[in-house]
């Protein structure tokens, strides 16, 4: 679902410019994300990441703190501790809303502010940090040279990232007295630190010094050769999967009861990539996996092909159904593999005018134990049985509707 454009009060009464990301089915629970210094909620790390997550059920809301992107007020009279108040309003509007939230994001300084906010949110379960710094006062850095200007005359124009902003004496002092290790020891909420070996911005230091301080639970991943901005798609795919995955451990992600007519619930198939093949492949809160195309065939390779989802199918039904019938007759059957291969290339038949011909999937199936010849001839006739090859061997019918 394509995200909603809202606004909402932040902590002046200024309208905060916000992108609500919406599951496309059940709503299971809602996340909110916070953007680094001077950024903004629609850079790729934070895209990529909110669509993941609504991938799976969990709402997220990112927006443009005070002063920044699309929001009102002026960014020269904001603070850490305004970002920090901003973010509080942001879990007010969603409370509104029926929608409380559970998991909270940060990036850069966004993490250091998640962090103290979610120490004053009782309903926060989950915290997660990208390329945080463990002192606020470190994002001063980036306008080192200004620091003396700022001190005399009570603001400053800098350039940050080729454009300019105006920093004033308040967000200096403001950074300067905050401390977070209170904020993260008294954090009720499990915590996973992310953040990358190299980062030249903010040093990997500062996760150390956050995991140390925080309590159990907490987790500590590290974002290998990402810079500190998640640029790159794969980096941006790789922490948004780490985040959605460890998050259903600490989140309470009811599914809800499937529809009639099925049973086993809806597989739900996203774009993740409108430019290549990438397909976020969701079944219920739980199961994630991705489907693409080769690189031959303008994929990334990043996930198996839809016929490679087939074999796959047909593999793991093949060796269920053998397991199933050696458990209940009792036969010493210690280890089953199937490999599977099918005579046909996705993207060359998804091209108009392919010719339509009879598929042909090949199994070679291993029995390992102490089986006889009758026995290892009953389980070979089983494997033939296997539900999900008796569908591909019957003429199937999809029916299609359009949504709007």
């Amino acid at each position: 679902m394509a995200p909603q454009r809202i606004t909402f009060p932040g902590h002046d009464g200024n309208m905060l410019a916000a992108r609500l990301d919406l599951p496309d089915g059940p709503h299971l629970a809602t996340a909110l994300f916070a953007h680094c210094f001077t950024c903004g909620k629609d850079i790729p790390a934070a895209r990529r990441i909110a669509a993941r997550l609504a991938g799976m059920g969990i709402a997220v809301l990112r927006f443009d703190f005070t002063g920044l992107g699309h929001s009102e007020g002026e960014f020269a009279n904001t603070s850490f501790t305004s970002n920090v108040d901003d973010l509080i309003a942001g879990c007010s509007y969603l409370q509104s809303k029926g929608m409380p939230p559970s998991l909270m994001i940060g990036h850069s300084l966004g993490g250091a502010a998640v962090l103290k906010a979610a120490a004053q949110l009782d309903q926060i379960k989950a915290v997660a940090t990208l390329g945080a710094p463990f002192d606020p006062a470190h994002v001063t850095h980036n306008f080192a040279q200004a620091l003396p200007e700022i001190a005399q005359k009570g603001s400053a124009e800098v350039s940050l990232g080729g454009r300019p902003f105006t920093i004033g004496k308040t967000f200096v002092d403001d950074v300067a007295q905050e401390s977070l290790s209170p904020a993260i020891a008294s954090l009720n909420a499990a915590l996973l630190v992310l953040h990358a070996p190299r980062d030249a911005i903010v040093s990997i230091d500062n996760a150390g010094q956050i995991f140390t301080a925080a309590k159990h639970p907490k987790s500590f991943v590290t974002l290998d050769d990402a810079d500190h901005l998640i640029t790159r798609a794969t980096d941006a795919e790789y922490a948004a999967d780490v985040i959605a995955t460890w998050a259903t451990r600490y989140l309470t992600l009811a599914q809800p009861a499937p529809p009639p007519g099925a049973p086993e619930g809806i597989v739900r198939v996203s774009e993740a990539d409108a430019e290549g093949f990438l397909q976020d492949v969701n079944a219920g809160p739980t199961h994630h996996v991705l489907a693409d195309e080769p690189l031959a065939y303008g994929g990334t390779n990043r996930g198996m092909s839809p016929y490679g989802f087939l074999s796959a199918g047909l593999g793991a039904c093949t060796s269920m159904t053998i397991r199933m019938y050696a458990r209940r007759k009792g036969w010493p059957l210690e280890h089953v593999s199937v490999d599977v291969c099918h005579d046909k290339v996705h993207a060359q038949d998804a091209e108009p005018g392919s010719g339509d011909k009879i598929d042909t999937w090949r199994r070679r199936i291993k029995l390992t134990g102490p089986l006889d010849a009758d026995q290892r001839q009953r389980l070979l006739e089983i494997a033939d049985k296997c539900p999900v090859h008796r569908t591909l061997e019957k003429s199937s019918k999809v029916l299609t509707e359009l949504l709007a």
